[in-house]
């Protein structure tokens, strides 16, 4: 019995433990520094089953293709009033930070997790090409996101309403 309660006990330490490492932000991660808009694109998807992109048929090799790929929002009344919409929706949402919106088109945020503070990287691009906004989120450490990234994808997508 004592066995049990040992484990118990160990287990218990365990979760506080990583939970207190969250809440001192050491389970961040660091930004990547290749994030934005180069040729066109935004960085591919993560290696593992931790990101969504709506470029990911662009990298027909990428192990994780299939994974992270997502469609991208739509227009709604052009590029600017889109991406105006999209800085609204993900101001109203709890543990999102905007880090970039310069107003050319492309938005960078940081969306933290609650109890962890697991930071995920948003980035959002109007591409001026097919006339939509392009979308990659990623986590910046683990090997899962849980389907995170692309809920709040859907979340967006939902806030811009249906498409005409």
């Amino acid at each position: 019995m004592s066995l049990i309660k040992w484990s118990l006990f160990a287990l218990l330490a365990l979760a506080v433990a990583a939970v207190a490492a969250g809440q001192l932000g050491w389970l961040g991660g660091r930004m990547p520094d290749d994030l934005g808009v180069r040729d066109g694109r935004l960085k591919p998807p993560s290696l593992t089953e931790n990101s969504v992109s709506s470029q990911a048929g662009l990298h027909p090799d990428h192990p994780m293709r299939a994974y992270a790929e997502i469609e991208p929002l739509p227009l709604k009344g052009g590029g600017p009033a889109t991406m105006a919409r999209l800085s609204q929706l993900l101001q109203a949402m709890p543990s999102v930070e905007i880090i970039h919106d310069r107003g050319d088109g492309y938005l960078y945020a940081q969306c933290t997790s609650r109890w962890m503070k697991f930071v995920d990287d948003l980035e959002l691009w109007v591409d001026p090409v097919n006339q939509v906004v392009q979308v990659r989120s990623a986590s910046r450490v683990g090997r899962k996101d849980f389907g995170v990234n692309r809920q709040r994808v859907e979340r967006l997508r939902a806030g811009l309403g249906p498409v005409s």
